[in-house]
């Protein structure tokens, strides 16, 4: 019992964060494999897992699934810190996957860690040796919240310690875990899978592109010329995001090339997901394990680690944990996308049994470091090591939760979709509702399919869970605006009946401006390249119409979606000589007509003010134009002066606007305004740093929330959706297209907000003492 308890004595709760089985993926697999070596090494030990879902629904886990997090909800990550605070928990372990986690980066996960009292050990799964800027950030941040980091090979270590200046001593090397399996004649197993007398080649895992499976494919034709007898196994499902996105068209085009290389009766594919028990046994079977990945950027594999602990020969391309592992004559490296090489190897080592057989000795005493029980008790050594110097040096607080509580002091709502669903069909969406009954009297308009692009690209980038469905509402409202765009004009088309009739030619400035703000997001957030070639093609044949537009709004929209096109293609020269002209135009509005008590570029006050003050904000900071930022701040806060009333937000009524001299509208108040003013003082905050804007934009919020004229929610908790305006005598009911966007498009401000503002904290922690 003695020598059991020195690794543990004095832990009596350790938590693991991760993914969890039954969530395919090798994140999951390794969480619930280490929760499983733990308690078995240390019985006495409760410990248990908080499982990430990457969807609504979740997963059936196992009682040892004590919290589930969904990776996207902020408020998630707060309530597990509670829970894992309330819980006394020893030690928090992270299995750290930058896309397990929600946020920019996964930021979201430094939220969770910067509440938690305990001690926290992150295993690292990726290191990146050049990061974007982000990224770097989120691991900067990480290292600091975290007490210990765990890595599974040198390269890793290697990287912390050179591109993020990690110190030595917080980083431990602990092999990646396998089972304790025992070395024997792969011949043991053969006959169970209907390969005895066989050869067997074996490449197993998740199935994806990145896998570089043809290229073995392609070897094979030479290797069967002299091996008749031999036969390639390719183990797994196809991963599941690759699945939701692409569907099974690697896997098609790999059995494909299997009949163009008339190679049929010697490749098995397996497609599916196969329990410890028998992947094992498959292993067993192999005499020649492969990896052909096509990128060296992988620091771990636990596929590879598998092979050799199984006692197996094996060939790999030559990524970065391949290198190491099979040094020393543990396995053989071949050149990336190479089947004359991977032919050659294969051969070779059929050729010479004596000397595969010593290769699989070495492979599998290196390995024997690696298995669960030699594992577990390492992360137990670090765990201890961790509590015992957390008590005798106890850390600063880290003081994320603090600022980030100046963005906000509530949780923010759910994001959900589904009236903007039921408000979109297969042309694009509709511009009314009756109710929350779509209002097909009324048809289409440009301006709600260009800010439902706005949403639909916002959410696809920042929403990864909800992909799919972004992607497919993007194709629509897409198509929308390709179909309104008139290029005999060269001006798009505003309003389309429900059967299909556009009633005018030519829409107005402001329809052509927010289409033209649209279609400058979608080139910034598209991933998909079919849809940002066609944003692309379709904002520069739009773009040269605005250049001699006047009206103000529609400027200050194409100036929105000016910038956002330029910041993914920021050395375009024409489309910023337009900026330029229109920032200029805008900015003269403002300076030819702004007295000392109407900081305005108009004698009325109408709709969408806070987007003209956003418009000066972004280009001028861009254009570094301090006249016109000092412009837009001046104007966004005598904005801000004339719709604040007690602490709450009174927009400028539509039912009679607010003319100079003459009196404010105060009802019918409008969504579409709140939103205007949450955008622009975003920015605000952005350029000036001045949190005050914060407090401005989470009033303007609260609009929606029931801090208003009439202490009613404008927003529909129940469908997603947002109320058509605030009445003198009541919430107009119906939930309209405009009003709808103005919510979501609000809402995911705030989110990203919030997300940006983790990563923005300070990466050193702040003593309370000082």
């Amino acid at each position: 019992m003695t020598s059991v308890i020195r690794y543990y004595e004095g832990i009596g709760s350790v938590a693991v964060i991760g993914n969890y089985l039954p969530r395919l993926c090798g994140i999951a697999t390794f969480t619930t494999d280490l929760v499983e070596a733990l308690l078995a090494e240390a019985p006495d030990i409760n410990c248990w897992a908080v499982a990430m879902n990457d969807k609504p629904e979740g997963y059936a886990y196992p009682g040892k699934v004590r919290f589930v997090v969904n990776q996207n909800r902020l408020a998630d990550y707060s309530m597990a810190s509670d829970f894992l605070n309330i819980s006394q928990t020893d030690i928090v372990c992270v299995q750290h996957e930058y896309g397990i986690f929600g946020g920019p980066a996964g930021s979201h996960l430094l939220k969770l860690l910067g509440e938690l009292r305990m001690p926290i050990v992150t295993t690292l799964h990726t290191v990146l040796k050049d990061p974007p800027p982000e990224y770097r950030e989120v691991m900067h941040k990480l290292s600091d919240l975290s007490d210990k980091l765990i890595v599974m090979s040198q390269k890793a270590s290697d990287f912390l310690k050179e591109i993020y200046a990690v110190p030595e001593e917080k980083i431990a090397f602990i092999h990646h875990g396998i089972p304790d399996m025992p070395f024997i004649d792969p011949n043991f197993y053969k006959d169970k899978f209907g390969v005895e007398s066989k050869k067997v080649l074996l490449t197993f895992g998740l199935l994806s592109p990145n896998k570089g499976i043809e290229n073995v494919l392609q070897a094979l034709p030479s290797v069967i010329e002299k091996y008749s007898d031999v036969t390639y196994i390719i183990l797994g499902a196809t991963h599941p995001h690759i699945l939701k996105t692409h569907g099974e068209e690697y896997r098609i085009s790999l059995q494909q090339l299997v009949r163009k290389l008339n190679i049929s009766d010697h490749v098995i594919f397996q497609n599916r997901f196969v329990e410890l028990k028998e992947l094992c046994e498959f292993l067993g079977a192999a005499d020649i394990y492969l990896t052909p990945y096509l990128d060296e950027a992988q620091i771990t594999s636990g596929t590879l680690v598998y092979a050799m602990g199984t006692g197996k020969a094996v060939i790999s391309t030559p990524y970065w944990y391949a290198i190491e592992m099979l040094a020393e004559g543990r396995g053989r490296i071949v050149p990336f996308k190479n089947p004359e090489a991977i032919a050659k190897e294969i051969i070779d080592l059929l050729d010479n049994e004596v000397v595969r057989n010593k290769m699989r000795k070495k492979a599998y005493m290196f390995c024997r470091k690696a298995i669960w029980k030699e594992v577990a008790r390492r992360y137990l050594e670090v765990f201890k090591e961790v509590k015992l110097n957390r008590s005798q040096c106890p850390r600063p607080r880290h003081l994320y939760v603090e600022n980030i509580k100046s963005i906000t002091n509530f949780e923010l709502p759910e994001l959900k979709l589904d009236h903007l669903k039921i408000l979109t069909d297969d042309t694009g969406i509709l511009q009314h509702a009756t109710y929350t009954i779509p209002n097909r009297f009324h048809g289409y308009c440009t301006d709600d399919n260009a800010r439902a692009l706005i949403v639909a690209v916002i959410g696809q980038k920042y929403l990864l869970t909800d992909s799919i469905c972004f992607d497919a509402l993007s194709s629509k409202y897409l198509s929308y605006l390709q179909y309104a765009f008139n290029a005999e004009k060269g001006r798009f088309r505003d309003f389309m009946t429900y059967s299909r009739q556009w009633t005018e030619e030519v829409g107005s400035e402001d329809s052509h401006g927010r289409a033209l703000w649209g279609l400058g997001k979608a080139v910034a957030f598209f991933d998909n390249p079919g849809h940002m070639a066609m944003s692309v093609a379709l904002f520069n044949q739009a773009l040269k119409a605005v250049e001699h537009f006047n009206s103000p709004r529609a400027i200050a929209f194409a100036l929105v979606g000016i910038h956002a096109y330029l910041y993914k293609f920021s050395g375009d020269s024409e489309v910023r000589r337009i900026r330029e002209i229109l920032a200029n135009r805008l900015f003269n509005q403002f300076k030819n007509n702004v007295t000392e008590d109407w900081l305005w570029l108009e004698n009325t006050l109408s709709y969408a003010n806070g987007k003209l003050p956003h418009a000066l904000l972004l280009s001028g900071q861009w254009m570094q134009r301090n006249d016109m930022v000092e412009m837009g701040l001046k104007s966004l806060k005598w904005l801000l002066t004339i719709q604040i009333e007690d602490g709450y937000f009174v927009p400028i009524g539509n039912n009679g606007w607010y003319e100079k001299g003459g009196f404010k509208a105060r009802f019918d108040q409008q969504p579409i305004e709140a939103n205007a003013m949450i955008e622009a003082c975003v920015e605000a905050f952005n350029i000036t740093r001045d949190k005050t804007w914060i407090d401005y934009t989470v009033t303007c919020f609260n609009w929606y929330l029931g801090y208003n004229d009439l202490n009613m929610l404008i927003y529909d908790p129940k469908t997603g959706g947002c109320r058509d305006g605030l009445m003198a005598n009541g919430i107009n009911q119906n939930e309209g297209a405009e009003s709808t966007l103005a919510w979501l498009l609000s809402l995911m401000t705030l989110k990203k907000l919030y997300a940006d503002e983790i990563l923005r904290q300070p990466s050193s922690p702040t003593n309370p003492l000082e």
